[in-house]
């Protein structure tokens, strides 16, 4: 059991207001509190599934020696550049681990995100 109050909790809490709410509003009050809601659901998912973190340690194999912070930047200059290609041993999964990570995020729901997932 947690004792102390996380950042996601807070956004949770407000846009389970926010959602309540909702019922209350009507036209163009209503329109923004769904869109505060939702706003506020991506942030709560993000805080809770941290992708970009799930990307850095996705490319940890690929990028072992560069900061956790700096891997997406470095792994982009060596994509661009040609350094890495399709055929580079990890680099799909590990891009895959990024995507699926951030699809979680961005939309849960999506279909594509289950089949990712082997669901």
């Amino acid at each position: 059991m947690r004792s102390r109050i996380e950042a996601v909790d807070l956004v949770e809490a407000a846009a389970a207001f926010l959602k309540e709410a909702e019922g209350e509003l009507s036209g163009r009050m209503a329109f923004h509190a769904k869109v505060a809601t939702n706003a506020l659901a991506i942030a709560a998912r993000e805080l809770r599934e941290r992708p970009g973190a799930v990307e850095a340690e996705a490319l940890g194999a690929l990028l072992p020696d560069v900061p956790l912070d700096e891997r997406l930047a470095a792994a982009c200059a060596r994509i661009r550049s040609g350094a890495w290609t399709l055929e580079t041993p990890g680099l799909l999964d590990a891009l895959e681990a990024g995507v699926t990570a951030r699809l979680a995020v961005d939309n849960p729901r999506f279909s594509t995100l289950q089949r990712l997932r082997g669901a």
